[in-house]
C-alpha cells in the first residue's frame, strides 16, 4: 500500500537568486515551477517571508503571492509565512483579503512570529524589537478580526479583507506556535526545512492540547522538509551540495546565492555537523530512497501534509525532482506520469 497517496503534498519554495543570476529569473522560475507541480497535482505553492538576505528573492511575499497566483489555475498559494510583528495587522488584511478577492478559494496566510532577518533589519522595518515576545497572540487577534465578519461597533475595517475568512496557519519551529495553533483549533505547520531538532515535541503539544473550533474539529498539522529526488542516489547527492554549501555560507555570515554543486566541500567537522543538523530531515535520493525516506518520515511524524522544499541550482534539475516525488507519491514506482488530481 502506497502510504504517500493518503496525504496532500505541497511546495514551499524560497525564490532562490543564483550566483551571477538576477532577481528577474528568479521570478520567471517561481512562475514556471509553480505551473508545474500544479500540472503535477500538488495541493499548495507557498512563499515566505526574508529581509535582507541576498539569495532569497521573496521579500514582498504578499506581491509574489499575487503573480504566482495569477499565473496558475487551481493551486492554491500561500505564505510560509508572513512575519506578523513585521507588519501592522490591519496592512496584512488588506494584502491578503485583496489576494483572495483576485483569487477565491485559493488563499492561505501561514504567519511566523520571528522577524525574517537581522536586528539591523529589524530597525530599518521600524520593527520593536519586543514585538511578537508577548503580544503575538493580541496582534493575531485582532488580524483575525479584519478578515472576518464584522461586529457592529468595529470602527476600523479591512476593506478588502473583512469577511473573506482567508484561512490562517501558525508557522514555526518550536512549541511555541504549535500550542497557540492548539489553544485556537488552528492548522500548524512546523518548519522542519531548517530546524528540525524540535519537530516532535512540538507535534506532540500541538496534538494533547489541541481545542475544536469553528475552524478545524481536530489537529491538522503540516511539516515542510527537504527533498532532494534525482534518476539514482548518487545523482540527488551531488545535486544536495548546493543545499549545503547554502547552509554552510549562512554559518559563516557569507553570500547564501545558490552555488553549483560539487563533488567536495571543504568545512571543519563542527561546521559538517550544523549543516547536518539544519538538514536533518532532509530525504535525498533515487525514486526508491525517496519512497523509502519519506514513508518513514509519514510513520514517525503521521503528518497530515507534507510541504516540499528543494534546493537544488538549475531550474531542470528542481523540476525533475518534483517529477520523481509526484510519481513516488502516486504510484509508488519509478516511471513518471503527468496526471491531474
Amino acid at each position: 500500500m502506497n502510504q504517500l497517496a493518503n496525504i496532500p503534498l505541497s511546495v514551499l519554495d524560497l525564490a532562490p537568486i543564483r550566483k551571477n543570476g538576477s532577481v528577474g529569473e528568479t521570478f520567471a522560475d517561481t512562475v514556471e515551477l509553480a505551473q508545474h507541480v500544479e500540472r503535477l497535482g500538488f495541493n499548495r505553492y507557498w512563499l515566505a517571508e526574508h529581509h535582507n538576505i541576498d539569495g532569497i528573492a521573496s521579500a514582498a511575499t504578499a506581491v509574489l503571492i499575487g503573480h504566482v497566483a495569477g499565473a496558475t489555475q487551481h493551486i492554491r498559494v500561500g505564505s510560509g509565512g508572513v512575519m506578523l510583528p513585521n507588519h501592522p495587522p490591519l496592512v496584512i488584511a488588506e494584502q491578503f483579503g485583496t489576494l483572495e478577492t483576485l483569487y477565491p478559494g485559493r488563499i492561505d496566510l501561514g504567519l511566523g512570529r520571528a522577524p525574517g532577518s537581522d536586528g539591523a533589519t529589524m530597525a530599518a522595518m521600524r520593527r520593536d524589537p519586543r514585538s511578537g515576545v508577548s503580544d503575538f497572540p493580541d496582534q493575531l487577534d485582532e488580524l483575525r478580526r479584519y478578515l472576518g465578519d464584522p461586529l457592529p461597533d468595529q470602527r476600523v475595517r479591512a476593506n478588502p479583507g473583512q469577511s473573506t475568512h482567508v484561512p490562517i496557519w501558525l508557522l514555526g519551529s518550536s512549541g511555541y506556535s504549535a500550542q497557540l495553533a492548539a489553544r485556537l483549533g488552528l492548522p500548524f505547520a512546523f518548519a522542519a526545512q531548517f530546524a528540525p531538532g524540535y519537530l516532535f515535541e512540538a507535534l506532540r503539544l500541538y496534538r494533547e492540547q489541541f481545542q475544536p473550533s469553528h475552524v478545524l474539529d481536530e489537529p491538522y498539522a503540516m511539516v515542510g522538509m527537504p527533498v532532494i529526488a534525482a534518476d539514482n542516489d548518487a545523482q540527488a547527492t551531488y545535486l544536495a551540495s548546493t543545499a549545503q554549501q547554502k547552509f554552510l555560507n549562512l554559518i559563516r555570515g557569507r553570500s547564501t546565492r545558490a552555488l553549483p554543486p560539487t563533488e567536495s566541500l571543504d568545512w571543519s567537522p563542527q561546521e559538517r555537523a550544523m549543516v547536518s543538523q539544519n538538514m536533518g530531515a532532509a530525504v535525498i535520493g533515487g525514486p526508491d530512497r525517496v519512497r523509502e525516506g519519506l514513508e518513514r518520515f509519514l510513520e514517525q511524524t503521521q503528518a497530515n501534509e507534507l510541504m516540499i522544499a528543494t534546493d537544488v541550482y538549475r531550474q531542470v534539475d528542481r523540476k525533475r525532482s518534483f517529477e520523481i516525488l509526484a510519481d513516488v507519491w502516486k504510484n509508488g514506482s519509478s516511471t513518471f506520469h503527468v496526471d491531474s488530481v
